[in-house]
C-alpha cells in the first residue's frame, strides 16, 4: 500500500512538473528576443521564471518519491509504474497547455497504460510468493 502511495505521489508530482516546465519554457521561448536561440540572457529569464521553479520543485519531489519506493519495492515494478506519468503528460499537454495531440499519440498513451497494468498485476503476484517464502529472495546456500 505505501509502494501505491508514493509511486502515486511520484507520477503526480513528475507529471505537474514536466507541465510547469513545459509552460514556463514556452513563454519565455514566445519573447521576440529568445526565438533566434538559447543565451545567457535567455537562462537569466528562465532562473526567474516561477514555473521554472515550480517544476523544479516538482522534480525533486518526484525523485525523493522514487528513491523512497525503490528502496522498498522491485526496480522492475516502480518504473514501468512511474510511466503512468506518460499518458498523464499526454492529458496536461492537451488540455492545460492546449497542444494538439492526434490519435495515434493518444493510442501509444494508452497502449503504455495496459503495459503498466500488466506489470502491476505481476508485481502484486510477486510481492504475494515473497511473503510465502518468509521474505527470502535469491539466498544461495
Amino acid at each position: 500500500m505505501k509502494t501505491a502511495l508514493v509511486v502515486g505521489l511520484a507520477v503526480l508530482a513528475q507529471t505537474a512538473a514536466n507541465t510547469l516546465l513545459s509552460k514556463g519554457m514556452k513563454v519565455i521561448a514566445a519573447t521576440p528576443s529568445f526565438r533566434d536561440g538559447f543565451s545567457p540572457h535567455m537562462l537569466a529569464h528562465v532562473l526567474q521564471s516561477p514555473f521554472i521553479w515550480g517544476g523544479i520543485l516538482l522534480l525533486i519531489v518526484y525523485f525523493a518519491c522514487f528513491l523512497a519506493a525503490v528502496s522498498w519495492a522491485d526496480l522492475s515494478l516502480v518504473l514501468p509504474v512511474t510511466a503512468l506519468g506518460y499518458i498523464l503528460d499526454v492529458f496536461t499537454g492537451h488540455y492545460f497547455l492546449g497542444e494538439p495531440v492526434p490519435p495515434a499519440r493518444w493510442s501509444g498513451a494508452v497502449l503504455i497504460v495496459c503495459g503498466v497494468l500488466l506489470v502491476s498485476l505481476s508485481g502484486a503476484r510477486n510481492a504475494g510468493r515473497r511473503e510465502e517464502d518468509g521474505g527470502k529472495q535469491g539466498t544461495a546456500c
